[in-house]
C-alpha cells in the first residue's frame, strides 16, 4: 500500500520530481525545454509547474502568458 501512495505522489501534476529521470525528461519535452534548463530551474524556484514556468519565461507570475506568446502586436 505505502508504494502507491508513493507513487501517486510522485505523479502529482503540480511538482516536478528531480529525483525519477523519466519524469524529468517527461517534464523538459511538456515545458520545450533541455532536462539540465529544467533542474536548474527547479532548483532555483522549487518543484511547483507554475513557479517552473515562470522562471523559463512560459507565464508570468499572475499566469498570463508573454506578450510574445499571445500574438498581439503593440
Amino acid at each position: 500500500m505505502s508504494d502507491d501512495v508513493t507513487n501517486l505522489a510522485r505523479r502529482d501534476s503540480q511538482r516536478i520530481p528531480l529525483d525519477d529521470e523519466q519524469e524529468v525528461q517527461s517534464w523538459a519535452r511538456r515545458l520545450n525545454t533541455s532536462p539540465e534548463r529544467l533542474r536548474q530551474a527547479v532548483q532555483a524556484v522549487g518543484n511547483q509547474v507554475h513557479e517552473v514556468r515562470v522562471h523559463l519565461g512560459q507565464t508570468s507570475p499572475t499566469g498570463d502568458l508573454p506578450k510574445a506568446a499571445q500574438g498581439t502586436a503593440d
